[in-house]
């Protein structure tokens, strides 16, 4: 009988733990102790049955002695899983949401080469990047997903603010070293349904600030899992919306997907204060609104490509009064404030090939390697009588990209690797949330070199990562805005004597970090 309740108890924790996964937490902590009361209900029914069958005597025996009665081996199992249930309702105290951390302390040694030949250093930068993770799934189908950053330098940043700087624009604040303010980087729901209208279409929908950073093939070298933009043109944090439908079932195409998305980069609206709070504003700055669509045809993990196309509308840049004629008035330190325009759109796309483990048992060595080619597009779209990348007329830039990460020869579980890329003069993507504090290398109009090597230290909890990045500049103006007064492509042999010490024609960042994940 003690066996067969001894499975009763076994079963029910099976039964609170994985049977009834669309409840919450503390649902399952009530099924499970209701279960424990039934079965101990159980217990003293059998200790009475037996009382009744003539087993009194040992026990009325004990009492006169003042003794305790030993507990049998069901009882103890009980108890001890009890205790367990107490200690777990202790530990979550109520909190349904599930954090996770990621911490990671950098050194970075910085040098810019000048369109004049002069040196621009800074030889040890030291920062801590703070991500704190957080979700909570209320049932199968409805999940909240979070992120919360911190990136700052060590002590107080000396030349903060800088109002060229642009650094309060919020579509980089989790990649910035800021101040010790900790951010929101990403918070949205997230819905998913195995079937849509009835049909065999597995789809998701969800709308927040969204996970729109450290997308397809930059997640490589950064060590991170892969979010959802294809990174070539896309690599922002971004308020919005977005929607993926799994194609693989109707098209017989393994791992095929189409995913709609649409956002807002800034929103047109009149100060909390003002006579009219969070109206239409009559400044020159308008809603920044973004929409794209990503096609994935085919993606078994070791084969995948995938397209993408985008349309951003109102993109801004400095206005050429404010930046020229240094007309606004200053700031409370002195220097002028810059205002901005919209100058135009950008249409972009995108299309990458990766191959995750190369060859058919060619080696284990290449089994483990990945390898991917990437190339994109972007056409400016100038309003009438704007300037966009110096030019009222449409431009096309492109850019292509490669890369190889391979197993590491110091460690299993280490990784090494390299890559490249390319572009033209009028190559525009908006990437200004990469990970690379001398700009992006992706948006870089010229030549950009990487290599890296990740070693884990501590299981994949604490890794170590020294990566080297030489960007070549061609043309001037790659981490600039959209319009003529930061965006203009100017050939770097060709820039004015007065400017040249202000446009970088190379630069380089060293960097040793050790990082903590859990």
């Amino acid at each position: 009988m003690e066996k067969r309740l001894l499975g009763s108890i076994v079963a029910a924790a099976l039964i609170a733990t994985t049977g009834v996964a669309d409840d919450t937490l503390s649902e399952r902590f009530e099924k499970m102790e209701k279960e424990m009361s039934a079965l101990k209900a159980e217990i003293n029914a059998l200790k009475a049955e037996n009382f009744k069958l003539g087993n009194a005597s040992a026990a009325v025996e004990a009492e006169k002695k003042g003794e305790k009665t030993a507990s049998s081996p069901l009882e103890k199992s009980l108890d001890d899983l009890q205790d367990q249930i107490s200690d777990l309702n202790k530990r979550t105290n109520g909190n349904h949401v599930k954090w996770d951390v990621d911490f990671r302390t950098s050194v970075d040694n910085l040098s810019y080469t000048m369109a004049n030949g002069s040196k621009k250093e800074n030889d040890a930068l030291l920062s801590n990047r703070l991500w704190l993770g957080m979700s909570y799934a209320a049932n199968k189908n409805l999940s909240f997903v979070g992120q919360l950053a911190y990136n700052k330098l060590f002590g107080q940043r000396s030349m903060s603010p800088n109002p060229l700087a642009a650094d309060g624009f919020d579509w980089v604040s989790g990649e910035s070293a800021y101040d010790d303010t900790l951010r929101v980087r990403s918070a949205y729901f997230f819905y998913t349904d195995e079937e849509l209208a009835g049909l065999d279409i597995p789809w998701t929908f969800s709308i927040g600030r969204r996970p729109s950073a450290n997308g397809h093939l930059i997640n490589l070298r950064d060590d991170d899992p892969v979010a959802s933009p294809l990174a070539h043109t896309i690599n922002v944090e971004f308020d919005g919306a977005s929607a993926k439908f799994g194609l693989g079932e109707l098209s017989g195409l393994e791992g095929s997907y189409i995913k709609f998305c649409a956002g807002r980069g800034m929103s047109d609206a009149e100060p909390r204060f003002d006579p009219a709070p969070y109206s239409s504003s009559s400044a020159k700055t308008n809603s920044i609104d973004m929409a794209g669509i990503i096609a994935v045809p085919y993606d078994d993990k070791q084969y995948s490509t995938g397209f993408q196309y985008t349309y951003a509308n109102n993109l801004i840049d400095i206005t050429d009064n404010g930046m020229v004629n240094n007309s606004n008035p200053p700031s409370t330190s002195g220097a002028p404030v810059y205002t901005f325009e919209p100058v135009g759109g950008l249409h972009t796309a995108t299309a990458f090939v990766s191959i995750n483990g190369i060859g058919d048992e060619w080696s284990d060595y290449l089994e483990d390697s990945t390898f991917f080619i990437s190339g994109a597009m972007s056409k400016t779209d100038p309003y009438g009588g704007k300037t966009m990348l110096g030019s009222t007329e449409s431009k096309t830039g492109y850019s292509y990209w490669m890369g190889l990460q391979m197993p590491s020869l110091v460690s299993d579980e280490g990784k090494w690797g390299v890559e490249f890329n390319h572009g033209s003069q009028y190559w525009r993507p908006i990437t200004y949330a990469e990970d690379t504090l001398i700009g992006s290398k992706i948006a870089a109009r010229g030549d950009a070199y990487e290599v890296y090597f990740t070693e884990p230290l501590v299981d994949d909890i604490l890794s170590f990562q020294l990566r080297y990045t030489y960007i070549d500049y061609d043309y001037s103006g790659s981490n600039g805005f959209f319009g003529s007064a930061s965006g203009t492509p100017m050939a770097i042999g060709d820039i004015p004597v007065p400017m040249q010490g202000s446009i970088v024609d190379k630069a380089q960042d060293i960097r040793a970090y050790i990082r903590y994940k859990f």
